[in-house]
């Protein structure tokens, strides 16, 4: 008889790819997760991981047991899913995945709210850039993710997996203090020309948008600085060295020297819960949605500035 915890943490390193990058997501030790490895290749009298450089590969029959394994976890939370729904009460582990200013502006409020008002319920967070995070969701990884997009670079939801928004995001131009834009009441797309950007890295959807909307109003853009934290990217902005689009959740109060400025038309992301389909009946999944939704509106920050 296959032991479900060793093939859970197979499965963890086939979506993760790294034996640390299982352990964290299962929140267990990497050496834990590499014991539960080697007694399951004992147990199957087969080789599942090779060394390769500096991590490790799954075999031909590991990809193939993991793709069972991914099966039976979701045997398993159509039954579990099922006896919670009979109970009524969000109950067991809930894992989340929000991307970096969700994680930070958002997500310590509504664990907060889960944690007091449904003892059963043991909500844990990851961080997790949201391409990667919607994969995850689909392939089991994780039980539901907060994830966003922009008004031209939608966020596809994969087979079997559903979505609900829980608000809108709204960006602003962030520039020093003495530029020419400072002190204006709107700045339009059309004037962006000529300025020395600082960005998130290529690959990043915030990065994509600008390239995308400087492109589309006859803009190449400079960047010149990339940063993949929204702090970096202001005291960049502080210290004169360029403008900067940044949202407005979890970015905290402007320094001194910055100066913020909205762009007409303003810039919106939409941030979106996403689970599987098969865990939609789970009331730990509506109670999270419910909670995202009933603390959006004091963490986004939509009233005067």
């Amino acid at each position: 008889m296959l032991d479900l915890q060793r093939l859970r943490a197979l499965h963890a390193v086939s979506v993760h790819g790294t034996v640390g990058a299982a352990a964290a997501a299962l929140g267990y030790t990497p050496s834990a997760v590499s014991q539960q490895i080697a007694k399951l290749e004992r147990e199957t009298r087969t080789v599942l991981l090779e060394r390769e450089g500096r991590g490790v590969r799954l075999t031909d029959e590991a990809q193939a047991l993991a793709a069972t394994a991914r099966e039976l976890m979701s045997i398993v939370e159509r039954a579990e899913t099922e006896l919670e729904e009979r109970r009524g009460v969000p109950a067991g582990r809930l894992t989340i995945a929000a991307f970096a200013s969700a994680a930070r502006g958002l997500m310590p409020t509504v664990l907060a709210d889960l944690t007091r008002r449904h003892p059963a319920l043991d909500p844990r967070l990851t961080e997790v850039d949201p391409h990667l995070s919607v994969d995850l969701v689909a392939k089991g990884a994780v039980d539901l993710v907060v994830a966003h997009d922009w008004d031209i670079a939608p966020l596809p939801a994969p087979a079997g997996v559903e979505q609900a928004a829980i608000g809108d995001d709204l960006c602003d131009l962030l520039v020093p203090e003495g530029h020419r834009f400072a002190g204006r009441g709107a700045v339009r797309r059309s004037e962006l020309g000529g300025e020395r950007w600082i960005c998130q890295p290529p690959g990043r959807v915030c990065h994509d948008w600008l390239v995308r909307t400087l492109r589309t109003a006859g803009f190449e853009p400079d960047i010149v600085h990339q940063a993949d934290e929204n702090p970096t990217l202001v005291a960049l902005v502080a210290a004169g060295l360029g403008i900067a689009l940044i949202p407005r959740l979890g970015r905290g109060p402007l320094p001194a020297g910055v100066v913020e400025v909205p762009l007409d038309p303003m810039p919106v992301r939409r941030l979106y819960a996403l689970w599987r389909t098969g865990a939609a009946r789970r009331p730990a999944i509506a109670e999270t949605v419910r909670a995202l939704r009933e603390h959006w509106p004091a963490v986004s920050a939509h009233g005067p500035r």
